[in-house]
């Protein structure tokens, strides 16, 4: 087919498509300036994009002279996209333009009560009736959603799209959260993907590390990761196993993991303000003082923990300080391989920048032989659709390239 008419037209038509999306709105004639393609060409392959809805016109430009050319722009609406992210504790979906533009957002609690052999079934169909709802809400159907990118806390295989191992709240749903499940249970394409790779991602175009050549996404919340950008591109390594931090071993010999989550922040707390309530105890032996230890320990969360700590709680901020040693503990051996232009903060503990920062830059600014740059996400909670959203759009982009090819 290479060099007919019609592989030809297809060519022109991607040119122009490209044009349109990276230079916005535009004439025939701006077209024609652009892509070095002659007038008539142009406007053959416009009147072809036209009939299949991906390109429009908006109107009439404001000429200063003469008859007023007609602009064309993309049709950002021709199609929309989803992202999905599985959480340990939400789903988060948003839908999303061909732009990669959010327009609705929506975030659900994760359900993994179900017996074991119900937990396939009962998940997905709670994952498509919660896109059957966003779908409605948005006056869509199905014929309009292309692909969905889906961000799971595990490794997923590369050649299989099977989840080898996943954090722990949600064992026991590997197989209704592969690639074949999934791509099973909806009637679009769908792409399965490490949550904290599409996290880095998602801060590497449009959020906290764009223009970055080298950095690292650090995510720690119920599970810990990371997302390795190199040029534009995710490090995957054997088996898609890059970034798998949670496997380092501490000092203790214990996984990097059971430190530095949620859980492990939550223990080195207790211990902490245990011992403090017992020293308090024998210091005030006798008197009348009001320590409970196992009240402290059963009602603390790590969102209390840093709320005290903002107010100025002197042991909370005790706690943080021996916590932010343990993060620096890990991002010193990760500096002194990887020599990561940025390091981004993420995930639900991760997030909490302006407690963690402060302590963390200190750290480095004395103890790092290599000292990369430190910031928190810009995304948020919102990282891991953010990205699975691009890498739909990605992939609607090439399909309906291909189309034309065809």
């Amino acid at each position: 087919m290479a060099g007919t008419p019609q592989y030809i037209r297809n060519l022109n038509e991607n040119l122009i498509m490209d044009a349109l999306i990276t230079q916005g709105t535009m004439s025939r004639a701006d077209i024609s300036r652009q892509t070095g393609l002659s007038k008539p060409t142009v406007s053959s392959a416009v009147e072809h994009l036209i009939d299949r809805n991906l390109v429009r016109e908006t109107g009439r430009a404001d000429n200063a002279q003469g008859r007023k050319a007609t602009l064309i722009r993309f049709n950002e609406t021709a199609y929309y996209v989803c992202g999905i992210d599985l959480g340990a504790t939400r789903i988060r979906i948003a839908l999303s333009d061909l732009n990669g533009e959010i327009l609705a957002y929506r975030t659900y609690p994760m359900v993994v009560q179900a017996a074991n052999d119900l937990k396939e079934a009962t998940m997905l169909e709670l994952l498509r009736s919660h896109m059957n709802a966003l779908l409605d809400e948005n006056h869509l159907n199905w014929n309009q959603i292309q692909c969905i990118g889906f961000g799971i806390p595990g490794v997923v295989l590369p050649e299989t799209g099977r989840i080898s191992r996943i954090v722990d709240p949600l064992v026991g749903l590997e197989q209704a959260f592969s690639l074949e499940s999934l791509s099973g249970a909806f009637p679009c394409e769908v792409i399965l993907e490490n949550d904290v790779n599409l996290a880095a991602l998602g801060e590497y175009i449009v959020g906290a590390a764009t223009g970055y050549p080298l950095f690292l996404f650090f995510s720690i919340g119920t599970g810990t990761g990371a997302g390795i950008m190199v040029n534009g591109k995710l490090l995957r390594g054997l088996s898609g196993l890059t970034g798998e931090i949670a496997e380092m071993l501490m000092e203790d010999g214990r996984r990097l993991e059971e430190v530095l989550s949620a859980d492990g922040l939550m223990q080195l707390a207790k211990r902490h303000l245990y011992a403090h309530a017992e020293l308090m105890e024998a210091a005030d032996s006798g008197a009348d003082v009001n320590v409970d230890a196992d009240d402290l320990r059963r009602n603390l969360t790590p969102e209390k923990l840093f709320e005290a700590a903002r107010s100025g709680e002197v042991e909370a901020l005790e706690i943080l300080k021996h916590y932010s040693q343990l993060i620096a503990s890990a991002l010193r051996q990760i500096s002194v391989v990887l020599a990561p232009d940025l390091i981004v903060l993420g995930g639900g503990v991760g997030g909490n920048g302006d407690v963690l920062l402060p302590l963390l830059r200190q750290i480095i600014s004395e103890q790092f032989p290599v000292q990369p740059q430190l910031i928190c996400s810009k995304l948020g909670e919102q990282a891991v659709v953010t990205g699975a959203v691009q890498v739909a759009v990605q992939q609607t982009m090439l399909n309906l390239q291909q189309e034309t090819m065809e």
